[in-house]
């Protein structure tokens, strides 16, 4: 049975997130769908992460199997055919190395959160970005940010939720730099937990606006308790931007 691998961006406005559910339109469900009408298949679609309601994606990576061969510029096009009206492409298809999984060959993924840093809100990228009028101390963020890097219990930001065995995770990197009128922070790791980038960026943002200091993310990091971080970022400003693994 031969296995795919596929590259999609989509605008997660109006979804509930990758993962099929009973309450509404997932990219998975559209994506099977769209599978189903080109080639009859009942097949699963299998991401590399499951994105929340509302979040993007400019690289998510998933795999199918297919009972039969199909060149990959064939399935590509018929699924985008069959993805209509939704704000789903599937950018690349290409035939899976063997053993390949999306979700559990993935050894990084990294997410980048948009905050439109000005006093006038967004007209184009409203579903995009987290509007803060107040003006962020970038250099006060990028000091808080220091502290969650590395190999930390990240308890503090995790959701409830959450359904990761353990809370403990690797930060590879968590940068923060501005754009213009925009702050961005970009959190790169193997994975992560339910909520975890969001509620870092709501943590980060009480230190730019001067309600925390740099050095009260570490205090919080250390406290290992959800009530001791900052809020949760909405879901509008996160995108899910690469997934990288060992081979392509």
């Amino acid at each position: 049975m031969p296995r795919y691998r596929l590259t999609i961006e989509y605008d997660g406005t109006g979804l509930v997130g990758w993962q099929r559910q009973a309450t509404g339109m997932s990219v998975q469900e559209a994506l099977e769908t769209a599978i189903t009408r080109f080639c009859g298949e009942a097949a699963t679609v299998h991401g590399a992460g499951r994105t929340d309601a509302g979040v993007h994606a400019l690289a998510q990576v998933a795999h199918v199997d297919l009972s039969r061969a199909e060149p990959p510029e064939t399935i590509r096009s018929a699924v985008n055919h069959h993805l209509r009206p939704h704000a789903i492409s599937v950018l690349a298809v290409d035939a899976a190395p063997p053993g390949f999984d999306a979700r559990l060959s993935a050894t990084g993924r990294t997410y980048r959160y948009r905050i439109l840093n000005r006093r006038a809100p967004p007209a184009l990228e409203r579903n995009r970005v987290w509007h803060v009028a107040p003006p962020l101390d970038l250099a006060a963020m990028q000091a808080g940010a220091r502290h969650l890097v590395g190999h930390h219990d990240f308890s503090t930001f995790r959701d409830s939720l959450c359904q990761a065995k353990s809370p403990v995770k690797t930060l590879d990197a968590l940068d923060v730099w501005r754009e213009g009128e925009e702050i961005c922070i970009e959190a790169r790791a193997r994975s992560f937990l339910h909520h975890q980038v969001r509620n870092m960026v709501g943590t980060l943002k009480l230190v730019g606006l001067g309600r925390w200091q740099p050095d009260d993310v570490a205090r919080a990091l250390a406290a290992r308790d959800r009530r001791a971080g900052g809020p949760t970022a909405p879901a509008a400003g996160l995108t899910l931007i690469a997934v990288s693994y060992d081979r392509t």
